[in-house]
């Protein structure tokens, strides 16, 4: 496949993340958040304080605060953040516009903890989507970014201060059941949007110590078709010069594995960690065909 091609493949998955992630956020704000009154972060939880005072569209109130953060972003931080946000900016609460139109969304479910915890999985879901391509939320996401650029403090600072004065608006003019129904979207979100984001990457990783290291260096390589590295280690009570073996595998191979290495030398010295996210050659680039011998 060319670099043209490969462009093109991953400008498609960008463009499909980026709006399957914004449709489903703009979904379960329209069944779940608004119908139960449910607390959230963001220009949704403004455009939801904004609402209970004023008779304006939900939709229409997240559209001018994103737009006028996406000006200031463009202003502030550079090009770079416009080209990642403006997708969202948009496409988010014109989603929710058109999601708050379809007949019955709201009625769903009579149960606010069920809808939470369906808030909470899509939207960890959502979030995930779009950030996993490298894509911004916008909204909120600029205003921190804003604040951070002008103080020289960190993001996160400014992810917590934010949320805190939202959430808490939010929690002036709601019930003691919705602030606790936003607790648990909100921890629910951390929990999905983590797994979302490394689901597919992560990868287990093996180190083995043992005499016989050649021998299973090439038993990996040739009957497992894993990825091996070597590296030169000194044993802890000897003080033995040999080799330890590094392999990256999926979940599904660990079994086999084991299996093989302990066919070799039921001795051997075997660690298992799971690793977050791997890349490089053998795994997100093509692996390279070499003899063994």
């Amino acid at each position: 496949m060319s670099k043209t091609q490969k462009r093109t493949l991953e400008q498609i998955k960008t463009a499909t993340f980026v709006v399957i992630g914004n449709a489903l956020l703009a979904f379960l704000v329209a069944a779940f958040i608004i119908p139960h009154n449910i607390i959230m972060g963001g220009t949704t939880g403004i455009a939801l304080v904004v609402s209970k005072f004023f008779p304006v569209d939900t939709a229409l109130v997240v559209f001018v605060l994103n737009t006028f953060l996406l000006i200031l972003g463009l202003i502030i931080i550079g090009r770079k953040l416009f080209l990642t946000s403006v997708a969202s900016t948009f496409l988010y609460p014109a989603f929710l516009s058109l999601m708050q139109r379809i007949p019955g969304i709201d009625k769903l479910t009579d149960d606010t903890l069920l809808a939470s915890l369906f808030a909470g999985v899509l939207m960890g879901l959502s979030l995930g989507l779009v950030m996993r391509v490298g894509s911004s939320t916008g909204g909120m996401d600029i205003a921190n970014l804003i604040l951070a650029k002008i103080t020289h403090k960190s993001v996160a600072i400014y992810v917590y201060i934010t949320d805190i004065i939202v959430v808490g608006a939010q929690a002036v003019i709601s019930d003691s059941e919705s602030i606790m129904m936003g607790i648990v979207v909100l921890v629910l979100e951390s929990l999905i949007l983590e797994q979302v984001m490394v689901f597919g990457k992560a990868q287990i990783q093996l180190f083995v110590i043992s005499r016989s290291y050649e021998e299973i260096r090439t038993k990996l390589l040739s009957e497992l078709n894993a990825g091996v590295t070597m590296s030169y280690i000194q044993t802890g009570a000897l003080k033995e010069e040999i080799k330890g073996i590094i392999c990256v595998i999926p979940s599904r191979k660990l079994y086999s594995a084991n299996e093989l290495i302990r066919s070799v030398d039921p001795n051997a010295f075997i660690t298992v960690t799971k690793i977050k996210e791997v890349r490089g050659r053998g795994f997100t680039q093509e692996r390279k065909n070499i003899d063994l011998d």
